[in-house]
């Protein structure tokens, strides 16, 4: 592998003549079933990094069972019938009943929906308003539950993996995916195509109230117990007007509980279903073993009866800056978004070369808000590309004796310089340099290649992992000041403003507000 090479003159970097083209060698086959799988064989580590990503993430979802995504990606890890469980056949009659109990359980929630809206009681979610037939079943509920704990195989599915030295199993889910991945010496490779085939084929959701429960409770320790939790997910909705990123990945408090295992069956067979998931292997295989190995496994698994559905709903066009003033047990600070561009889009790569001319420690406004006015103790800036749409993120926390509507207005006036003069070329280079250097670093392995693609493959094509840093190479100092002027507009942003709890209103920040409103 041969890095590019980088001259410092004056301190100036620029570019060897010669650029580096790093490429990753993928190989694309696709299964009978339909399912995709990319393939990339490298011998330098006895190991495989293998994953699958299903594209399918909260975006797909709608009002009523907003979470579902992020739940699958908790269930997925619960087995199959050989799989975390000593009696598999008791293990189905326990969760039927389960099932019967908790149909009439949904009929005492509409009941108590209705005494919620009448004015009858306060909190729907509290135990002391639930009626007394819901308390009788919840009680049979449990006692199931002890039941299925009796056959079950706690984590069977982590052991299996952990006594053949597999490391570093994990998932995650965003707004537009849902991955799974894991690192297995090479020798285990079919150890891995039939556990991860088999929990596509024969998925046994053990546990779904339970679990259910658990991701409530995440929900809880991230969002509702920390400082700003609950404020960016608010800020987040409020920017977001019709588009499905609306609604936070770990779904509406009142959505997670209500959720049912029927809704969950129909959400898997379209969204999990093989033509909807890619498969990815990074490390140590013999490329026709392991190809035949992916359709002898994955291959068995039914295609799904029709494609998974488009996002279709669009974001509408802002037309009026949009403020939020929070108090909170945090240090005072302003976080901005503007609406920008989605994953591929070309200005997505000038917006990202921007993000990197004004972060960091030795960007712009560390320089020009933390070290030249002092306005700031911290900064940050951000483009965030995803699948149906994008956001532009900058904002700053404000040193002692400063205001969040100071560091607002210094935030402004860089950009403002953005928008009148071009970024030299030696700054520009600069910047194209790092990026360089951050991807040769990302190939360094066989775990952060996996990642790359699984990102890349869920946000719609892998191709970005060898063809981005072209792009990025090719943006130009007239590009940034056209993006910056086209996206970085009054009307097109949504203001966050965060001051200490008892903390009034600056004079500054009642300027920022019409008659009407003050």
């Amino acid at each position: 592998m041969q890095m590019r090479l980088v001259i410092l003159i004056l301190g100036l970097a620029v570019p060897f003549t010669s650029l580096y083209a790093q490429r990753v060698p993928v190989t694309e086959k696709t299964l009978s079933n339909g399912m995709r799988l990319l393939l990339v064989q490298r011998n330098d580590e006895p190991t495989v990094s293998g994953g699958w990503v299903a594209h399918v993430g909260s975006s797909n979802e709608r009002p009523g069972i907003t979470g579902i995504a992020h739940l699958f990606e908790h269930m997925m890890f619960k087995g199959t019938p050989t799989i975390g469980t000593k009696d598999y056949k008791k293990d189905l009659e326990i969760i039927a009943e389960q099932e019967r109990i908790r149909d009439e359980m949904r009929e005492e929630e509409k009941k108590m929906r209705a005494m919620y809206r009448a004015g009858e009681i306060d909190d729907v979610a509290k135990v002391e308003n639930t009626t007394p037939r819901w308390r009788e079943l919840e009680k049979q509920f449990q006692t199931l539950i002890q039941q299925q704990r009796e056959v079950l195989v706690k984590n069977e599915f982590d052991k299996i993996y952990t006594t053949a030295g597999g490391s570093g199993m994990n998932a995650y889910t965003s707004e537009d995916m849902t991955a799974y991945f894991i690192t297995v010496p090479a020798n285990k490779l079919e150890l891995w195509m039939w556990m991860e085939s088999g929990r596509l084929l024969q998925p046994v959701f053990r546990e779904f109230y339970a679990e259910r429960d658990v991701v409530f409770e995440e929900r809880r320790m991230r969002t509702d117990s920390t400082p700003l939790g609950k404020f960016a997910e608010e800020f987040e909705s409020m920017f977001w007007e019709s588009h499905p990123y609306h609604w936070p990945v770990i779904g509406w408090p009142s959505d997670i509980p209500a959720i049912s295992k029927a809704q969950a069956d129909e959400f898997y067979g379209i969204y999990y279903a093989p033509q909807n998931i890619t498969v990815i292997l990074v490390g140590d295989f013999r490329f026709d073993d392991a190809t035949q190995m992916a359709e002898k496994y994955f291959g068995r698994i039914p295609p799904g009866k029709k494609p998974a559905p488009d996002v279709v709903t669009l974001e509408v066009k802002q037309v009026a800056e949009k403020r939020m003033y929070a108090e909170a047990e945090t240090n005072p600070q302003v976080d901005i978004l503007w609406h920008s561009v989605p994953f591929g889009h070309r200005d997505s790569y000038a917006l990202s070369v921007l993000s990197q001319i004004l972060s960091t420690r030795t960007g712009r406004l560390f320089k020009g808000l933390v070290l030249g006015s002092q306005v700031a103790t911290e900064t940050w800036a951000q483009q965030d590309p995803r699948k149906w749409a994008g956001y532009y993120n900058i904002g700053g926390e404000a040193k002692d004796g400063h205001t969040p509507e100071q560091v607002e207005q210094k935030l402004y006036a860089e950009l403002e310089k953005l928008k009148t003069e071009e970024v030299p070329a030696e700054e520009l280079q600069k910047v194209k340099n790092n990026f360089a250097a951050n991807e040769y670093r990302k190939l360094s392995s066989n775990t952060p290649i996996l990642m790359q693609l699984l990102h890349y493959d869920g946000l719609g094509n892998w191709k970005e992992i060898n063809e981005a840093n072209a792009k990025i190479q090719a943006v130009t100092a007239a590009d940034l000041k056209r993006v910056a002027n086209q996206y970085f507009t009054k009307e097109n942003r949504a203001v966050a403003t965060y001051t200490r709890k008892g903390t009034k209103p600056s004079a500054t920040a009642a300027q920022n507000v019409s008659p009407k409103q003050k």
